[in-house]
C-alpha cells in the first residue's frame, strides 16, 4: 500500500503528468513522469495509477491495481521529492506476473528519467 503522503489524489495532478510530463510505452503499462518546479510541493513523490474499464472486470482491475501500488512502494525511494508518476496499466497487464510488471514500470522510470536529462 502507498502511504497517503505518495498518493496522487488531484485530477489537477493527474492531468499536468499526463500532459506535460514525459511518456514512456511498455508492452503493459505507460509510465508518465513529470518533475514539479514549485518546490513547495515537494513533499515527497507523488504516485498515482489509472487502471481503465477495458483492463477488466472491477475484480481483475482491483488486483491489477494492488500489484502496481505494491510495485510503486518498491520504487519511492529511487524518485526525486519533485517527482509525479502516472501508471497507466494496459488491457494486456492482467495477464502478466508482478515481478513482469515491476520490470516494466522500472524500464519505463528509467526511460522517462534519461529522457528528461536527470542527474541520477
Amino acid at each position: 500500500m502507498l502511504s497517503a503522503r505518495n498518493r496522487m489524489r488531484r485530477s489537477l495532478e493527474f492531468d499536468a503528468t499526463v500532459k506535460y510530463g514525459i511518456r514512456t510505452v511498455q508492452p503493459d503499462v505507460i509510465v508518465h513522469v513529470r518533475r514539479s518546479r514549485e518546490r513547495d510541493e515537494c513533499e515527497g513523490p507523488h504516485v498515482g495509477l489509472i487502471i481503465a474499464k477495458p483492463v477488466g472486470t472491477a475484480v481483475e482491475r482491483h488486483r491489477v491495481a494492488r500489484r502496481l501500488r505494491h510495485v510503486t512502494r518498491l520504487l519511492l525511494k529511487d524518485l526525486h521529492p519533485c517527482d509525479q508518476v502516472v501508471i497507466r496499466a494496459l488491457p494486456s497487464s492482467r495477464h502478466v506476473s508482478s515481478a513482469w510488471l515491476e520490470q516494466q514500470v522500472r524500464r519505463g522510470l528509467r526511460r522517462a528519467l534519461d529522457l528528461a536529462g536527470s542527474d541520477r
